[in-house]
């Protein structure tokens, strides 16, 4: 669970080290971005010489969360970090990167992130 402001560490080999939220997609009203929510977020830390630099406007998706997350089965699952991965746009939904770091939930999966899902190594 993010929410305006939230800090995310990037999750793929794009370059990119940190992002800040700026927007949560899905309404208006929306405050809330929950794992496998689409966000609005701005570069603010990353490795020179690479595809984004500080400032840089981005989408991402957000893979690895803080707040336990609840599933159907009545599981809860959590992270030790809040984490996204850049994509390029909202319909194609595939990532920018070539490798996916850490494990992701598999409700990425199931909201339509095949490409992100098989790029990762641990989908819990």
């Amino acid at each position: 669970m993010v929410q305006h402001r939230s800090m995310l560490q990037v999750g793929d080999n794009t370059g990119a080290k940190q992002l800040m939220v700026i927007q949560i997609y899905g309404g208006s009203q929306r405050r809330i971005g929950y794992i496998g929510d689409v966000l609005g977020c701005v570069v603010k830390k990353a490795l020179p010489n690479t595809q984004f630099k500080k400032g840089d406007k981005v989408k991402a998706v957000l893979v690895r969360s803080r707040k336990e997350f609840r599933r159907r089965d009545g599981t809860y699952i959590r992270f030790s970090e809040n984490a996204g991965v850049i994509i390029a746009d909202d319909k194609e939904r595939n990532p920018v990167g070539t490798r996916i770091f850490g494990p992701i939930a598999r409700e990425i999966k199931e909201k339509g992130f095949v490409k992100i899902a098989s790029l990762a190594n641990n989908v819990v």
